[in-house]
């Protein structure tokens, strides 16, 4: 789907076509519109398979008067089982002389914030500080959702001091994925941003220096947090694999305490249970006596054995 989008009165306005200086979205395109970006827009193919491809990794490239930005956007999802997972989706960004594109496989989050007016400021017209806003919004995702990362540890690490199952230890596995996900992603975007503040590949006016040093702190800010919360999921995980096993051991020891409480009685039953003569006091009052005696002597040698 291609939206076109221009500024009016302070405020991101949808349009019907593409006008000088508008943002051109480009969100889960067919093969006639990526045809149409190609041969009516005048892009470079290999800009646009680039910004299509999953596999792409975070860069800067400049072919004659387009210069492509391939930034990696943070995504979060929910499972049918409700579990939340968080990875990254490189996200296309073209400039051109006239238009601004941004070009996804998918919608993501900054591009529906942007086209619902939700990010402030956002002038198309002036197309380098729209696309530092773009990279800012996106630098601010990255932040948010390792927030709610930390929370959700916190959560399953409330959770796991009684727990005997597998499925927090592989949900916290799975938060240990996604920080892998992000400190790779956040590096190579963090090396892009560079790039882009030198100042070679895209023209930065003075008026963009303060904008592009907030995305690099904001960047910084997010690789620091993602390698501090891999750091304690990783001893969480090890901790809590261990407190899973001892969890299961008591289990077994309580069940092998009850096995072994419950032999004595069958014991002295099954001996009672002779068809014989020289067994002493052979009444049943004394074999059930016996029983509960030994029974309760047991337990107690057991359980005070235990708490040493």
């Amino acid at each position: 789907m291609i939206s076109y989008f221009t500024t009016s009165n302070g405020k991101l306005v949808r349009q019907d076509e593409p006008s000088a200086g508008c943002w051109i979205s480009v969100v889960s395109p067919t093969s006639q519109e990526v045809a149409e970006l190609i041969d009516t827009y005048g892009l470079d193919s290999g800009f646009v398979k680039s910004s299509l491809d999953e596999e792409e990794s975070s860069r800067i490239e400049r072919e004659d008067d387009q210069t492509l930005i391939i930034i990696d956007t943070p995504v979060s999802t929910v499972d049918d089982d409700k579990t939340r997972n968080f990875y990254t989706q490189p996200m296309g960004i073209i400039i051109t002389n006239e238009y601004v594109f941004t070009i996804t496989l998918n919608e993501m989050q900054v591009i529906r914030e942007a086209s619902h007016g939700r990010i402030r400021n956002l002038q198309t017209n002036f197309r380098t500080r729209f696309v530092l806003q773009l990279l800012l919004r996106i630098a601010a995702l990255f932040l948010l959702y390792l927030k709610q990362i930390d929370k959700i540890s916190s959560a399953a690490e409330q959770e796991l001091h009684g727990a005997m199952k597998n499925e927090l230890l592989m949900q916290l596995l799975a938060l240990e994925k996604s920080l892998v996900y992000f400190s790779t992603s956040l590096k190579a975007n963090e090396a892009t941003i560079e790039k882009i503040f030198r100042g070679r590949v895209i023209k930065l006016y003075d008026e963009d220096q303060d904008l592009i040093e907030d995305v690099l702190i904001e960047m910084k800010q997010a690789i620091e947090m993602s390698s501090i919360y891999t750091e304690i999921l990783s001893g969480m995980m090890d901790g809590f694999s261990s407190i899973i096993s001892n969890n299961l051991n008591m289990v077994m020891w309580r069940l092998t305490l009850i096995t072994i409480i419950l032999q004595i009685p069958n014991i002295i039953f099954a001996f009672y249970g002779i068809n014989t003569a020289d067994l002493p006091l052979p009444y049943t009052w004394f074999a059930i006596m016996l029983a509960v005696c030994l029974t309760g002597i047991t337990a107690f040698v057991l359980m005070k054995w235990k708490r040493k």
